[in-house]
């Protein structure tokens, strides 16, 4: 393949330091046109690859550093990867129109714009070479990191690299054919491993500076609530406490380290305005939401005349399902240092849209975006917590920094429970269903209605709300996969004072689990085997149809099962990945599911890194499980329930069965694998449960806790 260098422009960077490939002038800051790079090649023979991802645990500082090795036929022992800085002209998401990571776009968005970046690298390399020994470009040799030629000369990247950042860049660069490729499809071990391992400061939570201060921040209890007026006098009695603020986000409480900054924080006396606040409870918001989905709302999907087809069906099934608020528990709870300092402000943090994070810093401290410069660090996780439109916790940092008034670093620091009480939350859901089937079982008519907060509206991503339907609310029921050639889908949008987010899949979180129950339902109703039935109703899908027939051959779909062992089974496509699974479970004498084995057929088009697809795959499942079990966050009164794991219990290592993961063959071009895993294991888990009690599961989790963690 040959791609005009014109069209994402490259140009070496001035010599003296290595090589250094970046953006052409026509991509690049007309004031400082070789500030940022793509990759750096340096005299000792290291190659570093700049990021424009935030990793968060998903592998793609390693995933995009392979697409760089395998055009520059590096030895991967030489890679390196540092995270872009916040410069969305440069390192922006080309699906997005800004930097930022999230909707599993990362390798698909980059696949190209890295690979290409290796291979004008490679050329110049290959051209410094062939100019120092006099000898056709034609007949140097490239492998593992080394040039050399047939007359037994020799030579390293980094002794060619300042010599090819002299040279004129090519404007036609060829890339490999999939043939050939080394790298791409293998499963090289991960970049971060050993540090990570080691316990090198890479966290933001392990970023110390001279002078710095810490903050913990004392949430409103209810969503909307301001702070009015503050007693410090008890706090002032505990060491290192040095003072604390009323912010439009809450109360800072700052203090020379983090512990103090805790004690103090829960001292400090606080007199709240409740008077816009969130006061509504679960039971009152699902009674609303039930009464809305007997109501006309907005038409998201309309094909052919579904009332009319429905009046004359010869067997119609209606459901309802209900899910709750979910927390994105990562890890890592939100933290930020940022120091403001002689009008620039510089943000140390696990930046997952570094456009906004800086958009909002720089309102806050009234400069302009290109005052404030972001070092993304990696994440302890996020599952979508840190790509908020209005970057709150950097927010918070942010009106700390400024209210403190000095040029001190100000570290925020969050305890898990302001991560579950004052954070954003995948919102609360109630579906409506009904399907109509003609005399022979198939699906005549479906009639969908989903009743839910927005995630998109009033935010930079707006533009995906149109004619009133956010379509991250609809995804999976609006697209229906299934032949039905009658289909109506309608949304109402409710106003609720709970922020609401993306969370690991967003809408396919809960429609996938609708749309592969009521399948499964549908074929136990007309006396259909689930994946018989799936794939005659799935017929014109190829993709969806050939990780189906995978899983199901792979966990042995037809063979008997030991005694009291059930299946279910679940197919479902989001972020043009296409992810089946097979569920086995036990059912205790509790009547709690035990999920004992998951067979997972994923098709992501080419796999760059099979090993990291298949962890990706694993920890979708383990995080889906999770949420189906027991995971719900309720409010009383407009106020969360749940604080800590004890009450909000993530998935626990005695919970996890055994995976197996099967990728399906492909040449396409390579999708997201970050969020894909997550859709279908509830539902396949669901329809495993109703083999194994005859009941359907209607409401998650499966396994309701309450506030107390019973």
């Amino acid at each position: 393949m040959t791609l005009a260098i014109s069209r994402r422009g490259f140009i070496r960077i001035a010599a003296g330091a290595g090589l250094v490939i970046g953006l052409a002038p026509e991509f690049a800051d007309a004031a400082t046109p070789f500030a940022q790079t793509f990759l750096r090649i340096a005299p000792d023979n290291t190659v570093t690859v700049i990021v424009k991802h935030l990793d968060k645990g998903q592998g793609i500082a390693t995933g995009l550093s392979t697409l760089v090795a395998e055009e520059l036929d590096a030895d991967w022992s030489q890679m390196r990867a540092e995270f872009a800085p916040a410069d969305a002209d440069k390192y922006k998401n080309l699906y997005f129109g800004m930097q930022g990571t999230g909707g599993s776009t990362s390798m698909a968005n980059s696949y190209l714009q890295y690979r290409q970046a290796g291979a004008v690298a490679r050329a110049m390399l290959v051209a410094a070479a062939a100019a120092a020994w006099s000898v056709p470009v034609a007949e140097i040799v490239v492998a593992s990191g080394a040039l050399s030629h047939p007359s037994g000369r020799k030579g390293t990247f980094g002794e060619f690299a300042d010599a090819a950042a002299k040279l004129a860049v090519p404007t036609n660069v060829p890339l490999k054919a999939a043939k050939d490729f080394a790298l791409i499809g293998k499963n090289v071990h991960r970049l971060d491993t050993e540090a990570k391992i080691t316990g090198q400061p890479i966290y933001t939570q392990d970023v110390h500076l001279d002078g710095m201060v810490v903050a913990a921040i004392i949430h409103p209890p209810r969503f909307g609530a301001l702070a009015t007026r503050i007693d410090t006098a008890k706090a002032a009695q505990v060491r290192g406490f040095l003072d604390a603020k009323i912010t439009p986000r809450g109360v800072a409480v700052y203090a020379t380290s983090t512990w103090p900054a805790f004690k103090a924080r829960d001292l400090v006396e606080v007199t709240w305005d409740e008077s816009k606040a969130e006061k509504r409870g679960s039971a009152e918001l699902l009674a609303e939401y039930k009464a809305l989905a007997g109501t006309p709302g907005t038409v998201a999907a309309n094909i052919g005349d579904a009332d009319a087809a429905m009046a004359k069906a010869a067997k119609v099934i209606e459901q309802d399902f209900v899910f709750p608020y979910l927390a994105h528990a990562a890890m890592e709870p939100m933290n930020a240092v940022v120091q403001h300092a002689e009008g620039q402000v510089k943000i140390w943090t696990g930046s997952q849209m570094p456009t906004v994070d800086q958009a909002v810093a720089a309102g806050i401290f009234g400069v302009t975006p290109d005052k404030v410069q972001v070092i993304t660090k990696y994440a302890g996780g996020s599952f979508g917590r840190r790509a908020v439109p209005v970057s709150d916790y950097v927010a918070e940092a942010s009106l700390a920094a400024l209210a403190w008034g000095k040029p001190d670093p100000v570290k925020l620091v969050w305890r898990r429970e302001d991560d579950m009480k004052a954070g954003y939350y995948r919102p609360a859901y109630l579906h409506r269903v009904k399907v109509g089937l003609d005399g022979e079982g198939n699906i005549l008519a479906w009639r969908h209605t989903i009743v839910g907060q927005s995630i998109l509206d009033g935010t930079p991503f707006a533009r995906m709300v149109k004619n009133g339907v956010d379509a991250t609310s609809v995804e999976g029921v609006s697209d229906l996969p299934y032949a039905a050639p009658n289909l109506h889908v309608e949304l109402h949008t409710t106003k609720v004072g709970v922020p609401a987010l993306w969370w690991r899949s967003v809408g396919h979180t809960h429609t996938a689990f609708v749309v592969e129950t009521m399948i499964d339902h549908i074929a136990s109703e007309t006396g259909r085997d689930p994946v018989a039935f799936r794939l005659a109703t799935l017929k014109d899908k190829p993709r969806h149809l050939g990780v189906l027939k995978l899983a199901a051959e792979k966990a042995g779909w037809s063979s008997p099962l030991p005694e009291g062992v059930f299946r279910g089974v679940a197919v479902h496509e989001s972020f043009k990945t296409f992810v089946a699974h097979v569920a086995e479970i036990r059912v205790g004498k509790n009547g709690d599911p035990k999920v004992e084995r998951v067979v997972c057929a994923v098709d992501c088009g080419l796999a760059v890194n099979p090993d990291i697809v298949k962890a990706q795959m694993e920890g979708g499942i383990g995080f889906g499980l999770g949420a189906a079990l027991r995971d719900a966050i309720t409010l009383s009164g407009g106020i969360v329930d749940q604080a800590n794991f004890d009450t909000y219990l993530p998935l626990r290592i005695s919970d996890m069965p055994r995976v197996e993961v099967h990728i399906v063959a492909s040449n396409e071009a390579p999708t997201g694998v970050g969020e894909p895993g997550v859709p279908p294991l509830a539902p396949a888990v669901a329809n495993a449960m109703f083999k194994a009690t005859g009941k359907r599961i209607v409401e998650l989790p499966m396994i309701p806790q309450t506030a107390k963690g019973t």
